[in-house]
């Protein structure tokens, strides 16, 4: 029987804050408790905030907290052309878009004059969808003339490939059940820009098979994106994960925490005197 692998993936633009923390340990934990591996895995994608002290500091944070992992370690911008790769077998799907976002929004703006424009569930406006009304010429013309643009999923066509999905969801207490995947919430998502050839939804899923990851451990806020991965994993005819997505972190105003709060980074809390063993007390594991 094969062993069942856990991965935690953090991107180094900025300290691991107790969140982090919460995540990465039920990780290392749930892999022990069942005789898995544990893997890290950097994404660092974003070249504008990602930092390599960043990196160095994630390393030193969880091999602080008791953590091991194996080596070597998945950093995602050295498989950029595995994404690239990828991205071609969604040819027919996927199309460019040259709106900026400012232009989106006033595009958006205009049209919810009318109708209450719909979001995803992260609060943003769906894109509206003029780039698939483009003639393939005009597409042509306009990459090649150096204009920037997002390549993004036809998400009514991908649907219509893969019809209705599920995923299986292990992070409602003792419950194991089946969830019915909706990506149509999130509209036309972004797979691809021209400076970067992958976003987060489409790296993630070929990370995640290339890895072998049968476990995907991580916090609630990624609920919603799992229908995005459950639907790009059937496109790609690759496994689905069993999902499990554990409590978040709430900082006093009931967010969820952001790197930039140095109260809960887990360096600040160490040059503080905290202990690993008190970062278990703080997290609610010990």
């Amino acid at each position: 029987m094969t062993a069942p692998v856990f991965r935690f993936a953090p991107s180094p633009n900025g300290y691991l804050h107790l969140g982090h923390a919460l995540s990465a340990l039920i990780n290392f934990e749930m892999a022990r408790a069942t005789g898995g591996r544990f893997l890290l895995r950097i994404e660092d994608i974003d070249t504008t905030r990602c930092r390599p002290h960043y990196e160095d500091a994630i390393y030193e944070d969880l091999a602080w907290l008791g953590l091991t992992w194996e080596e070597p370690v998945r950093r995602q911008s050295a498989h950029l052309d595995d994404y690239r790769a990828a991205l071609t077998q969604l040819d027919d799907l996927v199309y460019p878009s040259f709106e900026t976002r400012g232009e989106i929004a006033r595009l958006v703006a205009e049209r919810d004059r009318h109708a209450r424009w719909p979001r995803d569930p992260d609060g943003a406006p769906l894109y509206p969808g003029d780039g698939r009304a483009l003639s393939a010429a005009e597409r042509r013309r306009r990459m090649a003339a150096d204009e920037p643009y997002a390549l993004r999923l036809d998400m009514a066509a991908a649907i219509a490939r893969t019809g209705p999905l599920t995923w299986v969801e292990t992070g409602c207490g003792d419950e194991t059940r089946s969830v019915a995947a909706s990506p149509q919430m999130w509209g036309d998502v972004v797979l691809a820009r021209k400076e970067t050839p992958t976003s987060y939804h489409l790296s993630v899923v070929i990370d995640d098979a290339c890895q072998g990851v049968s476990h995907v451990v991580r916090g609630r806020d990624l609920f919603a994106a799992t229908s995005v991965h459950r639907l790009l994993q059937a496109l790609f005819a690759l496994p689905a994960p069993i999902y499990h997505h554990h409590r978040l972190i709430l900082d006093a105003d009931g967010k969820k925490l952001s790197k930039s709060t140095r109260a809960t980074a887990l360096r600040a809390l160490r040059e503080d005197g905290a202990s690993a063993v008190g970062i278990r007390r703080m997290v609610g594991l010990a």
